[in-house]
């Protein structure tokens, strides 16, 4: 009887195992799967399924892709280029970083700031639902690894704010990642401020790992947040310190990038904790 017992516990075990092998190739099977919609040499268009206007001059952007399971293939702080036409109808293609995740199938969205005399802007304006995007990608120079630093402080401004937005998110869904996420944000007024409750939500999910400071050049009455430019001060109160072990992202209007540099370089953080967007 011992015997019999010892052989039946090696096939139930041996069973198990084949079992557990069959699992993980499937799984691994449905994730190689999951190949991306994009293109890095060949633009492919989109149809736009949902226009949602969040103010007079910002949109949310749904573009459905392939297949309701479709992802659309785009690596953590990269971007994808858009192509469309002018008020002149003259080609023009300019980069965007969708608030979407991999996570998100079936679509992606973007947010879009459009400017009264902004090239892309009109395109967008004009955009109706039902309408084709042309979309090439993914490109960018930054590809973020879970764990690769302590904590990121992030200087956003303006429409700045989508790739820090995509970085902070990849990292708080993701509960083997323990990344900390500090993100200073500048707008002029407080209408201008993107993405505002998505950012306030992951505030309030996440607290002990993402913090925001919301600054603004023409704030309200009664604002607690920042008031004029991001400072030196700021960035020394809401950002880590300089360590071999964190990274500053920025992303913002021109002059605003310059002088995030010159602030970063005064307190001291070295080239390989900067990176710009």
């Amino acid at each position: 009887m011992d015997f019999l017992d010892a052989k039946e516990i090696q096939i139930g075990i041996a069973v198990a195992a084949i079992v557990v092998v069959a699992t993980a190739a499937y799984f691994y099977s449905l994730k190689k799967s999951k190949v991306g919609s994009i293109d890095p040499e060949n633009f492919r268009d989109f149809k736009l399924v949902k226009k949602t206007q969040l103010s007079h001059n910002v949109a949310k952007f749904r573009f459905a892709l392939p297949t309701p399971t479709s992802v659309l293939g785009l690596p953590i702080g990269q971007h994808i280029s858009c192509r469309g036409k002018d008020s002149l109808g003259e080609e023009v293609i300019k980069p965007y970083t969708p608030t979407t995740l991999d996570t998100d199938v079936g679509y992606f969205e973007l947010v879009i700031k459009m400017y009264p005399q902004g090239r892309m802007s009109h395109h967008f304006r004009e955009m109706r639902e039902g309408d084709y995007m042309s979309v090439r990608g993914p490109k960018g120079r930054f590809r973020y690894q879970p764990g690769e630093v302590r904590a990121f402080g992030m200087l956003a401004g303006g429409s700045g704010i989508t790739p820090m937005f995509q970085v902070a998110r990849a990292i708080l869904e993701n509960p083997q990642d323990k990344t900390q996420v500090h993100l200073i944000y500048a707008n002029v007024t407080y209408d201008d401020i993107l993405l505002k409750e998505e950012i306030d939500r992951l505030a309030t999910n996440y607290p002990g790992r993402f913090q925001v400071y919301y600054v603004l050049n023409q704030p309200p009455e009664e604002w607690t947040g920042g008031v004029g430019f991001v400072s030196k001060e700021m960035i020394q109160t809401h950002c880590p310190a300089p360590a071999s072990d964190i990274k500053i992202l920025r992303c913002g209007p021109p002059p605003m990038n310059k002088a995030m540099a010159g602030h970063l370089d005064a307190l001291e953080y070295s080239s390989e904790m900067q990176f710009q967007f």
